[in-house]
């Protein structure tokens, strides 16, 4: 499909509030299925604004902060639990409140687990899922024995030392850097042009805020929850899997495992790409996105 020149301009900026809590959020379109966007750890959702106009002719399309990040509140952990059951519940609760119809739901990343764990949550409530290089926990409890010994031994024991409060603030301070993230990027996305000041700004400015670093130890520390084979075996509807052959991350060896599940209609190798597609290889992206939803709505 080719993709046309949207109607309006830009995404317009709202707030919704779940649990007495405000969250942030974005919308563009208004004809066409609709579609959330759901963004990956420490992203938001400016991480689709390569995304949503596109999308926008042909949908009504939603790009959500999870709670905890981007513009969203970000309470204490003590308040709330930063779990895929969490985001899965924000995110159907945003469809039924915010959307009011059943939608198709995007993720990048941790955000494929939180909108897998939302279709299983309400079924009626999500048409479809498209996945961008799914998170496959590779530093779960149950994957553990898997991996090489220095993982096995090093991730539980800096998961017990960033508990230790000082040492927690002094890891978060030297990570929530410019200069940092965009050395982080630069691993991350295979295409380095795509690593601009305005990424780099976009990820500083949440970091920056009150509780964004509660937030980013309490994730660190999470091990535990649903495995993305265990979400898929129980996957209520159709879902396809777009990967970045570069994912440094996020092997795509592994992830074409994933593909052998029923719900999986297709598995989508992007060449040369790396773990955020959709900001990276926009031009890739978009127009698979668009086909699939307009042919699943058909």
């Amino acid at each position: 499909m080719s993709v046309s020149t949207p109607l309006e301009p830009s995404p317009i900026s709202h707030i919704w509030h779940w649990r007495n809590y405000p969250i942030a959020y974005q919308h563009q379109g208004d004809r066409g299925p609709a579609v959330v966007l759901v963004h990956g750890f420490g992203a938001s959702c400016g991480h689709w604004r390569k995304n949503i106009p596109d999308l926008a002719c042909h949908c009504r399309v939603f790009a959500l902060d999870l709670i905890g990040f981007g513009a969203s509140a970000k309470p204490a952990p003590e308040a709330i639990a930063y779990t895929f059951e969490t985001w899965g519940d924000q995110i159907v609760d945003f469809c039924r409140e915010v959307v009011g119809e059943p939608a198709f739901l995007v993720g990048n990343s941790i955000g494929c687990i939180a909108v897998m764990q939302a279709a299983i949550a309400d079924p009626e409530m999500v048409r479809g899922v498209a996945q961008i290089n799914c998170s496959l926990r590779l530093l779960h409890d149950r994957r553990r024995s898997q991996q090489p010994f220095f993982k096995r031994v090093g991730a539980p024991l800096m998961q017990r030392l960033l508990g230790v409060e000082a040492i927690g603030r002094f890891f978060f301070d030297r990570i929530a850097r410019p200069e940092t993230v965009r050395n982080i990027l630069l691993q991350a996305y295979a295409k380095k042009e795509a690593v601009t000041d305005e990424l780099v700004d976009l990820l500083m400015k949440p970091a920056c805020e009150p509780g964004a670093r509660e937030v980013f130890l309490a994730f660190t520390r999470y091990s535990q929850g649903p495995l993305p084979e265990e979400l898929l075996e129980k996957l209520p509807c159709p879902t396809i899997l777009l990967w970045g052959t570069a994912d440094p991350w996020e092997p795509i060896a592994l992830g074409k495992e994933l593909a052998k599940f029923d719900a999986v209609q297709e598995f989508i190798p992007l060449e040369g790409v790396g773990h955020c597609p959709q900001d990276e290889a926009p031009e890739l992206v978009n127009p698979i996105l668009c086909d699939w939803i307009v042919a699943q709505n058909h």
